[in-house]
């Protein structure tokens, strides 16, 4: 498992919590950020997938 999945799993949790706590305390800013995390994690998570596949993983 290529060390940008990890990081990207990481960062899509992050997120998660996030976005989570921008709902709950109604702040639009933290929400967005939670979003914003999510799509980054999931960006990084695909291109340590794609070089695991490169690598014959």
């Amino acid at each position: 498992m290529d060390k940008d999945r990890i990081k990207g799993s990481a960062e899509q949790a992050k997120g998660s919590v996030k976005e989570v706590a921008g709902k709950l305390t109604g702040d639009a800013k933290l929400e967005a950020e939670g979003k914003a995390d999510k799509t980054a994690g999931k960006v990084q998570n695909a291109i340590g997938g794609l070089k695991d596949t490169l690598r014959g993983k």
